[in-house]
């Protein structure tokens, strides 16, 4: 089964997943079929019965048995456009059967036909139980996300400025929630295509987002644009879970998929999007299994779903504000006013990024300072030259991965090299390349701009050299601060405001390595006091401490 293009695509793209039919549309063995149909139910169907519809939340699953279905999107003007269609033999869905968000395609029949459908509770246990199907649909659901992000199908639209920081805002936002979405430059489009007249749109209300249900929000908040979109879910207050996961960071993410598929009723609780700091990095290369390197993004995505695959419920977009420490079960207040009990907490929210004391700072979060650099962020830097402030491995990976297309990249350090905080692979890349500069014993000294960023002045420590630069792209990566502040008063922490684990305040050990001085309450990765601030330890972290929790769930008697 092919995809429909509207217009033929003049050179293959490797990179698209609808080139990859066979993956992305599969055709299921006759046998499989014959399994599925003890999940679900057989239903004949007229022409044109309407199976799926873009906004629905918790759809169904459907194999096709005989006949045809059409899935297909609408646009921002009503216009339908088909995606593909499902012959024998083929499924309906993705990644959002396994939450409660709102879909975005519709699905019709085409002629008369004959499906199995399986309820969504059905489907997951179906999932859980046929490993074989479940590596062929999971495998099609993450390829199909893909398709629709590159393609745009489905999404919302973003309307503004390239440049403007709130753009910048809202389209991380998006893309880091892994949501399709189209991108209208007013810069490049006075217009916006057409949606500034017939929206009633001005400069006064831009950035502005139009919904899937024809909804125009004028610069929305985090947020709003995530009640829009449907990444909230709302829970019963009266529901006490067994594991509150606060952080969707690695080691968050590894809580919940271990917590979750060992019988935890689990909930993760995430203020911005799935991956923390570790999702915003172009390429993680030293990541066990991974040798070609994978994003930080696609490590995060990957186990989202995951989680979500074994029953795991994630709120997204909403702060914990505020722990209850006094009660059990746990209360978990979030920034929205809603509470979450849980029997058992771990706290995984990582570190904030530390900031510059620099005049204008501010000015240009947004508008050239960034703390992340994926390809949204190098597509801004053109062929310009950049700055990348810090040493350690994310600014390594930053550098090396913005040096593929900028003019010049110049890394600043403190110290006098980069062998005490980078790996050596990372290191002998950035001596090799010929565009890039490491300026040791350097720190920023000046930012000029209007309400962009134009210019960077460094120089040395001692104040002998100085250097001013056309750079209108910073990428500030010099380490974070534990995001603790509403936990204090409940838990033990250290001077700088990380959470110590596994010794109490008399020096007696604790049950687990992880276990704060609170009964039932963990931290793991990079918040914790003493940890080692790589991927690959906070996954272990928040792996192993499930364990913990099982006791902790579970007394011996």
């Amino acid at each position: 089964m092919n995809a429909l293009p509207e217009t033929p695509v003049p050179d293959y793209d490797p990179t698209d997943p609808l080139n990859r039919g066979p993956q992305i549309f599969p055709k299921l063995p006759l046998r499989m079929v014959e399994r599925i149909a003890e999940y679900g139910a057989e239903e004949a169907l007229r022409p044109g019965t309407l199976i799926l519809k873009r906004g629905q939340r918790g759809s169904d699953f459907f194999v096709v048995l005989q006949g045809e279905v059409e899935i297909f999107e609408t646009d921002a003007e009503g216009a339908e456009h088909v995606i593909v269609r499902h012959a024998e033999r083929q499924f309906s869905g993705e990644l959002d059967l396994f939450n409660d968000r709102p879909i975005f395609v519709s699905g019709r029949t085409v002629t008369m036909t004959r499906v199995i459908r399986v309820a969504r509770a059905d489907f997951r246990r179906m999932m859980a139980s046929e490993a074989d199907i479940g590596e062929i649909v999971m495998r099609a659901f993450i390829l199909r996300r893909v398709a629709l992000i590159k393609h745009g199908f489905g999404g919302v639209v973003i309307i503004g400025s390239g440049h403007s920081s709130d753009s910048l805002r809202l389209k991380r936002m998006i893309e880091r929630n892994a949501y399709p979405y189209r991108f209208i430059d007013t810069d490049l489009d006075p217009t916006g295509d057409g949606f500034m007249d017939c929206c009633g749109l001005d400069a006064s209300k831009l950035p502005a987002v139009i919904t899937q249900d024809a909804r125009i929000l004028a610069n929305p908040t985090n947020g709003q644009l995530a009640d829009a979109m449907g990444l909230m879910e709302h829970f019963d207050p009266d529901v006490v879970h067994d594991l509150a996961v606060i952080g969707a960071g690695p080691a968050g993410l590894a809580a919940a998929v271990y917590g979750a598929s060992e019988g935890l009723r689990t909930i993760v609780i995430e203020g911005m999007a799935p991956g923390g700091q570790a999702g915003t990095s172009s390429k993680i290369e030293n990541y066990l299994g991974f040798p070609t390197g994978i994003s930080g993004a696609a490590l995060a995505g990957r186990a989202q779903v995951q989680a979500q695959k074994f029953g795991a419920r994630l709120a997204i977009s909403r702060m914990a504000v505020q722990l209850d420490c006094d009660t059990h079960p746990y209360k978990v207040k979030l920034d929205d006013g809603q509470v979450i009990q849980a029997r058992a907490v771990v706290i995984a929210t990582g570190a904030r990024y530390r900031k510059l004391d620099l005049p204008n700072y501010e000015q240009f979060e947004g508008s050239g300072i960034h703390y992340a650099a994926t390809a949204m962020e190098a597509g801004l830097c053109g062929e310009g030259e950049v700055v990348v402030v810090g040493g350690g491995n994310s600014a390594g990976q930053a550098a090396v991965f913005l040096a593929q297309s900028a003019g010049h990249v110049h890394i600043l350090v403190r110290g006098p090299s980069l062998a005490a905080t980078m790996s050596e692979y990372l290191i002998n890349r950035i001596k090799r390349h010929p565009r890039m500069t490491l300026h040791t014993h350097s720190e920023i000294t000046e930012l000029k701009g209007d309400h962009l960023l134009r210019e960077v002045t460094w120089g040395t420590l001692d104040g002998r050299k100085k250097l001013t630069r056309p750079v209108a792209n910073a990428f500030i990566m010099i380490g974070a601060e534990p995001n603790t502040d509403w936990l204090r008063g409940c838990v033990d922490m250290d001077a700088k405001g990380f959470i110590r684990t596994g010794v109490a305040h008399d020096g007696v050990p604790l049950p687990s390595p992880y276990a704060t001085n609170l009964p039932g309450v963990f931290a793991v990765g990079d918040v914790r006091a003493d940890s080692v601030k790589r991927v690959a330890s906070g996954v272990g972290e928040g792996s192993v401490v499930v364990s913990a929790i099982h006791r902790f769930l579970n007394p011996p008697a």
